[in-house]
């Protein structure tokens, strides 16, 4: 089912892992670069959307320090990454403009993730890109995280960002087959999982081995941002790009590699979370205009359409839209916090900007980021 996903999607993360983007740790492969983007726009070309979460900034910046192994420590690593970031921002930018694609680079924490304000912020970004065609390539932001708000490896960072732009399929390219029943480095016998529930408890102890010296995941952490993916509605392959057009055969629905299934779609799991997992901080009440086009047209909250505003809350977190007769129906993520929301609320959209100095968005909320109850 998530193959045949793969056919008719709209959104895909592709994550490439350090071993496929670097030279054995001495720097980046820019020939295997170039593979990826002409992959990548040969996906673009059949309008889908496809963000790049990628390895290889530590790498890259031990080869310009001229370092032959990984730093241990925090420092020396942020350092390298800071150095190598220069290089891969670079890389890609060269490689994507071979096929005529823009690339755009976003650096992003834990943190980053966890705060509903730059969550927002992020979505937004990373949206706007894609609708101008731009690739964007993520890569974690090395530099400034601490072993508090670290993703860890950048497994756990695509998972993160499938969450975060709804996208309906996580491909984690690695230098490994796919999941096997045991380590076929060790078990002969082993054999390749074609198909599994990403919440089967048997698949974890499958999963054993360590990261390569220059990356910092395993199997194991393919299973868990898998995991982590599927709470999203978000199927999720593991597949080697070492393959000959790995992406490209993938897209078409060839079954390469372990496929660890979701248990829903996304836009359910998405409206699960909007609904159920989120604490309401405030509220607006809306006319009969807006209730309707909520509704009835499937449309945006605009400013124009609030009458009061209930309660404090700010940027990015969740409010509750209620009738002038006080039942809740709908709920989502705001873009202006209570004090910004009275000073434009009854206005049209396009009085934003002279009322605040700026605009966010031109919509309290976003249709992507609301449900009706």
């Amino acid at each position: 089912m998530a193959r045949e996903i793969l056919k008719s999607l709209r959104r895909i993360v592709v994550k490439v892992g350090s071993s496929l983007v670097t030279n054995q740790g001495q720097g980046l492969d820019h020939e295997a670069l170039d593979r990826w983007a002409e992959q990548i726009a040969f996906i673009s070309q059949m309008n889908k959307e496809v963000v790049l979460v990628t390895s290889g900034a530590v790498a890259e910046g031990m080869l310009r320090l001229g370092w032959k192994s990984r730093p241990s420590a925090l420092y020396e690593l942020q350092a390298a990454a800071a150095v190598g970031q220069m290089g891969v921002a670079q890389a890609y930018a060269t490689s994507f403009a071979k096929y005529g694609l823009r690339t755009a680079q976003i650096l992003l924490t834990h943190d980053d993730l966890s705060n509903r304000k730059r969550y927002l912020n992020a979505r937004s970004t990373i949206l706007a890109l894609l609708k101008l065609n731009v690739v964007p390539i993520i890569n974690e932001n090395d530099t400034v995280v601490f072993d508090g708000i670290q993703f860890g490896d950048n497994d756990n960072l695509a998972a993160l960002v499938a969450n975060l732009i709804e996208a309906e399929v996580l491909v984690i390219l690695t230098d490994q087959a796919g999941l096997y029943t045991g380590d076929p480095r060790k078990d002969p016998s082993a054999t390749l999982i074609a198909e599994a529930s990403a919440s089967d408890p048997a698949i974890e102890a499958m999963a054993g081995g360590a990261g390569s010296e220059i990356g910092r995941g395993g199997m194991q952490s393919k299973i868990m941002a898998a995991r982590r993916a599927a709470r999203s509605g978000t199927h999720t392959i593991i597949a080697s790009g070492k393959t000959q057009h790995a992406l490209m055969r993938l897209i078409q629905g060839e079954a390469l590699g372990t496929c660890l299934q979701a248990d829903m779609p996304v836009s359910i799991a998405r409206k699960l979370w909007l609904a159920d997992h989120l604490q309401v901080r405030g509220s607006l009440v809306l006319d009969n205009g807006a209730v309707r086009a909520l509704l009835s047209k499937g449309k945006s909250l605009l400013p124009v359409g609030v009458q009061e505003v209930r309660g404090e809350f700010e940027r990015g977190e969740a409010v509750a839209c209620l009738e002038v007769n006080g039942r809740e129906i709908a709920r989502g993520l705001i873009n202006y916090n209570a004090r910004e929301t009275r000073r434009i609320m009854c206005l049209p959209s396009g009085q934003i900007e002279s009322v605040l100095g700026y605009v966010d968005e031109y919509e309290l909320i976003h249709r992507d980021n609301l449900v009706i109850l």
